[in-house]
């Protein structure tokens, strides 16, 4: 099962720890929604989701002020009572001194941020949501293409890596080369990132490894990027049909999602960058409801009927 240090949250929130004593260097986050316990607070404990980290914000907090002191000691030895990973305070609020006390006794670490409750939540569920999306690594090269995220596949050796050189310096953007880490995030999204040991970093063939951020600038290089279209490189085969219109996609799958795939063959004196960057293009076009095949197709259609008719008034 995926999951993230409490550490590492705190680094990337940039949280305060409130609790300093405790040792939480074995503490794991495994779900990436949150719990703000405002029902929990008030006495109601059944489907509690104590595994995920709790949220108080100033409507929480300002309960809890409210509480006679026999009801605080009360709700708070309940509430800390579970396996609660971490419990943040937003909008720079303090715990209470029996708050403390009580989280210190069951080892509960206490966080502070100065964030506003409804941003900082948005903020950690989406990182989080990527952090702990189901993940597999994928041989190939994915690079932004005019803000398309493309995903370029095909045997060792193909020429995979030396288009995605073509493409950034073209303007384009890599996000990796070599191997794609895809993690699903959403329902429909899916994010290629680059393993860190690789990151801005393409092998050629010949050369060897070579830091595209070094030798083009920041400008060329992307850590993360949806995958909005797959290229599978192949090469030249006379004997078989490829497609020419394009009338109907063609799909591949990641993780149970299905993403656009046009199988590109290479022969000599084809330029796969061109190519590439006109796939991202007419993908695009496409997702804004244009379709150059389709608008063929219709010309065509209309332009039989047009003859048909003719021909019928010559019969006349």
């Amino acid at each position: 099962m995926a999951n993230v240090k409490l550490q590492q949250i705190i680094e990337k929130m940039k949280l305060e720890n409130v609790t300093p004593e405790l040792d939480i260097s074995k503490i794991k986050i495994t779900q990436p929604d949150i719990n703000r316990p405002a029902l929990q607070l008030a006495g109601y404990f059944e489907h509690f989701e104590a595994i995920r980290i709790q949220i108080i914000g100033f409507v929480e907090y300002s309960y809890m002020k409210a509480m006679p002191q026999e009801r605080q000691q009360e709700i708070y030895r309940k509430f800390l009572s579970f396996d609660i990973p971490a419990i943040v305070f937003c909008r720079d609020l303090e715990p209470d001194d029996l708050f403390k006390q009580i989280a210190m006794e069951n080892e509960i670490p206490l966080l502070k941020t100065q964030k506003a409750t409804s941003a900082f939540t948005a903020e950690i569920i989406k990182w989080l949501n990527v952090r702990l999306a189901p993940c597999i690594s994928v041989h190939g090269v994915l690079v932004d293409i005019y803000g398309e995220g493309v995903l370029i596949t095909g045997e060792s050796g193909i020429g995979k890596s030396e288009a995605a050189l073509e493409l950034i310096k073209r303007g384009h953007r890599l996000v990796t080369d070599d191997a794609v880490e895809i993690r699903r995030v959403s329902e429909e999204t899916l994010v290629g990132s680059a393993p860190d040991i690789t990151k801005h970093f393409i092998e050629l063939r010949g050369i060897g490894i070579v830091d595209v951020k070094t030798l083009f600038g920041v400008s060329s290089v992307k850590d993360t990027q949806n995958i909005d279209l797959v290229i599978r490189l192949e090469d030249w085969d006379k004997e078989k049909e490829y497609d020419r219109l394009g009338l109907e996609e063609e799909y591949t799958e990641f993780l149970g999602i299905k993403v656009v795939c046009h199988n590109i063959p290479i022969r000599p004196g084809r330029n796969l960058a061109i190519i590439c960057e006109s796939a991202a293009i007419n993908h695009r076009q496409k997702r804004m409801g244009y379709n150059a095949a389709q608008e063929l197709y219709r010309r065509v259609q209309e332009s039989l009927a047009k003859r048909r008719l003719e021909a019928e008034d010559d019969d006349y």
